[in-house]
């Protein structure tokens, strides 16, 4: 009744559906609406988005029946560095100037505040490429933005892979305070030619005990670390390492937690939660995000078929006190266009 109440304002409405759970009867987040005229569509979805429905800014779009149209990652575009006064239709009304948008998000924290970033999706490839030859590197409300091409998670990761295959920058700690750019050189310089040597230090110029050095090849880089990692230098036993960004090392001690099966095993009893009702592009970065501030999450897993997600995956925590707490606190939270399922992956009869 609600959502009839509210389209109803632009035009004669045929049918409302709000979609279920089979199981428990919770909205799943979204729903269709037919007109009986199409020009009333295109006004509700002129008028109505992101209007504010029981609490929450509903996004409209067309109904597509082929999936493939809604997955395709073409004409799907990432903007960044957003001032976090524009919200969801302020980035619409930005974009559409450019051509059909298909979907359009500004993604938020629990709070309603924007993080910073969205995403446009646009019925072509060239209205994408006109918005970002247009638009990146221009001010929007005084910041300045940054655009480009939609990347799934499966492609980030495989670029992540091909800079370790081929790493040239190695990160270096545990050397102490006595250490300055001249020695640091000296001790790397051995292993062939370098472009840049760096102590790190603070506000007073003294050394933080770790750095980098940059050498000019990759076979130079690995040849330092496998030599020097471990190695005692002045009494202390050296880190030597590939340099990885941030991105990379949470990526990485995701893997390395990951158990071999989440969903058996009694030590995983009371910890492993199964998330269902994931949207189809849902990728493991994003729902490790949505369930890292209930506690510490030892694993992640998302089910996929193809590269799209089949809907649903498990989330396992170091203790039953924070699978319980995310349990509570995520269970009929609307991630992404859906609201999740949680409860825990033993009382499935994994």
């Amino acid at each position: 009744m609600m959502l009839y109440e509210k389209f109803s304002q632009v035009g004669q409405v045929i049918s409302v559906r709000v979609c279920r759970h089979r199981i428990t009867r919770r909205s799943l987040g979204y729903g269709f609406v037919n007109y009986t005229k199409r020009e009333d569509a295109e006004r509700a979805l002129d008028d109505l988005a992101f209007t504010v429905v029981n609490g929450r800014p509903v996004r409209i779009m067309w109904c597509r029946r082929d999936p493939s149209q809604r997955t395709n990652a073409a004409g799907n575009i990432l903007i960044k560095n957003l001032d976090k006064s524009i919200d969801s239709l302020s980035l619409l009304d930005t974009f559409s100037a450019f051509g059909t948008v298909l979907s359009c998000k500004v993604v938020c924290d629990d709070n309603n505040v924007s993080k910073g970033y969205g995403y446009v999706h646009f019925e072509t490839v060239e209205a994408a490429e006109r918005a970002t030859q247009r638009l990146n590197g221009m001010l929007l409300n005084d910041q300045i933005v940054t655009i480009e091409p939609f990347r799934s998670f499966k492609d980030r990761e495989a670029e992540l892979a091909t800079s370790a295959e081929e790493f040239t920058n190695v990160y270096i700690k545990n050397f102490g305070e006595d250490m300055d750019d001249n020695r640091l050189t000296e001790l790397f310089s051995k292993y062939g030619p370098t472009s840049s040597v760096r102590v790190m230090t603070d506000d007073n110029g003294n050394s933080k005990g770790f750095g980098f050095a940059r050498f000019e090849s990759h076979e130079n880089a690995k040849k330092a670390v496998d030599d020097l990692n471990g190695k005692v230098l002045n009494g202390r036993r050296l880190y030597v390492s590939r340099a990885q960004r941030k991105a990379e090392r949470q990526t990485e001690l995701t893997r390395r937690f990951e158990p071999e099966s989440l969903d058996r095993g009694s030590r995983y009893q009371g910890v492993n939660l199964y998330v269902h009702n994931l949207d189809s592009d849902m990728d493991e970065e994003r729902l490790h995000r949505a369930f890292s501030p209930f506690g510490t999450i030892t694993s992640v897993k998302v089910m996929t078929e193809g590269e799209r997600c089949k809907g649903f995956g498990f989330v396992c925590f170091s203790s039953p006190e924070e699978a319980s707490r995310a349990m509570t606190g995520m269970n009929g939270h609307v991630l992404g266009t859906q609201a999740l399922y949680v409860v825990l992956a033993r009382s499935l009869g994994a």
